[in-house]
């Protein structure tokens, strides 16, 4: 099966990515935007299936099929209320609401395979979800936490939150005023769920909030490390991988 993500928000791209391979479908290509989304189709061979953001940093993605022909088959990976994915149903679309559930990736994959013979004969109006996107809904991320401390049920707002990090199979928000708090979520899960100007996941372990980064200093191999504001228990370091997009993140 040939596949390809169109997703403007790397960390959700990668995500979706990592849930394909579990499944052992391979992604053969990420593009992050229409125009870029215009160049590959204009001169690649076109995949068997797209999965593909509705929103990108440059338009709707329908605007692509405005410039290209593209004969692939369609799963819709979005943040758009029911009204839009109405939409969807109605035009025989499968789609995926984010943050992506495994359980319900699974399931567009096999209502694609199922279809594989005839799936070149399902027409897209795409005009008719354009006149339900007219006044596109707006991005929500989530601004508190819920956590369970003895009997008691505490909430922390984001605003509090220096960082997040993964420990013994456990995930730990650490608070401005140096506690460390029990989530039940994953770091993956909170990607797809924070605001992405004001947290980023520098590596495996670790994501951070902008507001508590105190000092950046150059360390081996090309990487990056953090000083923050109050987190001491480790060390915190830039992926190499991903320095690149920590710097562009910065600005």
């Amino acid at each position: 099966m040939n596949v390809i993500i169109i997703e403007d928000e790397k960390p959700s791209a990668r995500r979706l990515q990592r849930l394909l391979e579990k499944q052992d479908v391979a992604v053969n290509e990420m593009i992050h935007s229409v125009g870029e989304a215009v160049e590959w189709f204009s001169n690649n061979e076109h995949p068997d299936l797209i999965f593909l953001d509705i929103q990108l940093s440059d338009g709707l993605s329908f605007e692509i099929f405005d410039e290209v022909d593209v004969n692939s088959a369609i799963i819709f990976t979005t943040a758009f209320d029911e009204y839009a994915l109405q939409a969807f149903k109605l035009n025989s679309i499968d789609y995926l609401l984010k943050p992506i559930d495994e359980e319900e990736l699974v399931a567009a994959i096999s209502k694609y395979k199922a279809r594989i013979p005839q799936r070149k004969d399902v027409q897209i109006n795409f005009d008719d979800i354009r006149k339900l996107l007219t006044n596109p809904v707006e991005r929500v991320y989530k601004k508190r936490f819920t956590t369970k401390i003895g009997q008691h049920i505490k909430m922390i707002t984001v605003d509090e939150i220096e960082c997040f990090y993964s420990e013994n199979k456990g995930t730990y928000a650490h608070t401005t005023d140096g506690r460390d708090y029990l989530l039940d979520t994953t770091l993956e899960q909170l990607e797809e769920e924070l605001e992405p100007q004001n947290f980023f996941r520098v590596n495996r372990t670790f994501i951070i909030s902008i507001r508590a980064i105190r000092d950046i200093i150059s360390y081996t191999n090309s990487r990056l490390k953090l000083k923050l504001n109050n987190f001491t228990q480790q060390e915190i370091i830039v992926a190499r991988e991903r320095v690149k997009d920590f710097k562009l993140w910065l600005e």
